[in-house]
């Protein structure tokens, strides 16, 4: 058995620390000062990351590089499993033009560009960010607000900040499963408390969309549907995380949302002209008038239909207990990890949940569009073919960022660092969320930060009697945030709306939204921390 030391180099637990600090320092330093591409800086770190764990840990380089290839398989199963097949039934809707029926259905639930922001970038939004995340709601609601002829860059920052609350349990859930993997904190427990934070936001985020479209007049004409769709996305988020599925969270939240926005009688009422003509600076789309059959409408909306479905009859007790039988759990070969203490660490425990997972249950819902939209099984094929060339990047990135987490996590570098960090006592709560936040403003992703920094929270929690949970969670809380400011949003955003090399403009734009916002986020933290919002806790 390798048992993990705190204080390897020199006895000191500062050296150490520094040490076990450099995986993180090269690909933060890769990424955000020497602009390396994401898969190349995560492949470099990790190789730091391994060199650390032998050289300076004293770990064994076959147990290294085993952990290494178990924190891949875990990126790849479930997570880009998700992903991949996710952009797969979107790639489908676009071959088919179904998605482009569905852009005009939108467009037609109301003509208040107020509206259309929320109904697009908040709702919509948030139903991509549940389906697949990483990047796709920025990209397509940004495109679909240009259609509609929002300015380019109002329409690239206004899906930049509502692509905020949702993120967390994104990609069926993706982020907080990884968190709940790295930190050993049940999934149920984790999804709890997050869902007792990202809610907060999303009654804050509708209102700032219309303030970002409109200025005061947008929030003084349309507060109310705003509002109502803020309340019900935060209701039905905080009620599926902590009693249904953290899996369904975002996809209960999405409906909920535009549920109620539809529901209030403000928001159908037609736009003055002044407004319209105030917001709508940019190019209208011609086929926006162009009517379409009932039938391809059904059609249009279908796969997303097939997906709440699905995932809806899977946490049925029944169903779900017969699913989970599927999964399966074994000894990870050639990994016999210790804790400090000489206790054997969870990692050398590996499940593959086969059936029950996200990713499998979307390929089912895939299937059924290929059916319902016509496309040839050959087609359909090709189409998931060409999704896994199109994320290749995204692949080597996951992959070699959760390999170098495992590595950290295993080798004990990590709770080298939480121990170290632990120093900074009372105000651990409120850096908690900072350092979810800078994790996601350079790796563009919540489940990479979670990765990254998930055990980290919790060895420090533990440190400074703090909650573990609550510091795991405020890790993905605080960096949903971030990603509005991230250089791959950003580069995504400016290339759907054929703003390439400004950037640097809509960073000035959304980064005062997003230190605003997590300054709320760091306080809501603190305060759970302390008997005055304790209560909010499970």
């Amino acid at each position: 058995m390798y048992v993990q030391e705190l204080e390897p180099v020199a006895d000191s637990l500062g050296l150490s620390a520094l040490v076990a600090t450099l995986p993180l320092l090269t690909v933060l330093v890769l990424l955000g000062a020497v602009r390396v591409q994401a898969h190349r800086a995560g492949l470099i770190g990790l190789a730091v990351a391994v060199a650390v764990a032998w050289l300076a840990y004293g770990m064994p380089l076959g147990q290294t590089a085993s952990g290494a290839a178990q924190g891949a398989v875990f990126g790849l199963f479930p997570i880009l499993w998700i992903v991949v097949n996710a952009l797969w039934v979107y790639r489908m809707t676009v071959r088919t033009r179904h998605f482009d029926i569905l852009r005009r259905s939108f467009g037609r639930l109301s003509d208040d560009p107020r509206i259309q922001a929320l109904v697009i970038a908040f709702c919509f939004g948030a139903l991509l960010e549940a389906l697949a995340g990483f990047g796709a709601p920025v990209a397509i609601c940004s495109v679909m607000l240009v259609a509609l002829g929002f300015d380019p860059v109002r329409a690239a920052v206004v899906a930049l900040v509502a692509n905020t609350a949702p993120v967390a349990f994104g990609a069926m859930g993706t982020p907080v499963v990884t968190l709940a993997q790295v930190t050993g904190i049940p999934l149920d427990t984790v999804a709890t408390v997050v869902g007792r934070q990202t809610p907060l936001l999303a009654l804050v985020v509708p209102l700032l969309l219309v303030v970002l479209v409109d200025g005061r007049r947008g929030l003084r004409e349309t507060w109310v549907p705003a509002a109502a769709c803020g309340f019900a996305f935060a209701a039905a988020q905080f009620a599926a995380s902590n009693y249904v599925s953290a899996q369904l969270a975002d996809i209960g939240a999405a409906l909920a949302g535009a549920g109620a926005l539809v529901a209030v009688p403000g928001a159908r009422r037609p736009a003055a002209e002044p407004v319209r003509a105030a917001v709508l600076t940019g190019a209208r789309s011609e086929d926006l008038d162009h009517d379409d059959p009932r039938a391809d409408v059904v059609r249009a909306y279908a796969p997303y239909a097939l997906i709440v479905a699905i995932f809806s009859v899977a946490q049925i007790p029944p169903v779900k207990d017969f699913l989970a039988e599927a999964t399966r759990t074994f000894d990870w070969p050639f990994l016999n990890v210790g804790d400090p203490t000489g206790k054997p660490v969870g990692g050398n425990v590996f499940s593959l949940p086969i059936v029950s997972t996200g990713g499998t249950l979307v390929l089912l819902a895939g299937v059924g569009t290929a059916v319902v939209l016509g496309v040839h099984a050959r087609v359909a094929v090709r189409e998931w073919v060409a999704t896994v060339h199109e994320l290749r990047f995204a692949i080597l990135t996951v992959t070699s960022v959760l390999g170098l987490a495992y590595v950290m996590n295993l080798s004990g570098q990590a709770a080298t660092i939480g121990h170290f960090v632990a120093d900074a006592g009372a105000g651990l709560a409120f850096l908690s969320p900072v350092l979810g936040w800078f994790g996601v403003a350079v790796s563009g992703s919540d489940t990479s930060a979670n990765a990254l920094f998930g055990s980290l929270q919790v060895t420090a929690a533990q440190q400074s009697g703090l909650s573990p949970e609550l510091l795991a969670a405020a890790n993905s809380s605080g960096g949903v945030l971030g990603k509005m400011i991230s250089p791959q949003n950003l580069t995504i955003a400016c290339a759907a709306v054929g703003l390439a090399g400004k950037e640097g403009d809509l960073l000035r734009k959304v980064l005062p939204w997003s230190l605003g916002l997590l300054l709320v986020m760091c306080l809501i933290v603190v305060g759970q921390s302390t008997p005055v919002l304790g209560w909010m806790l499970p």
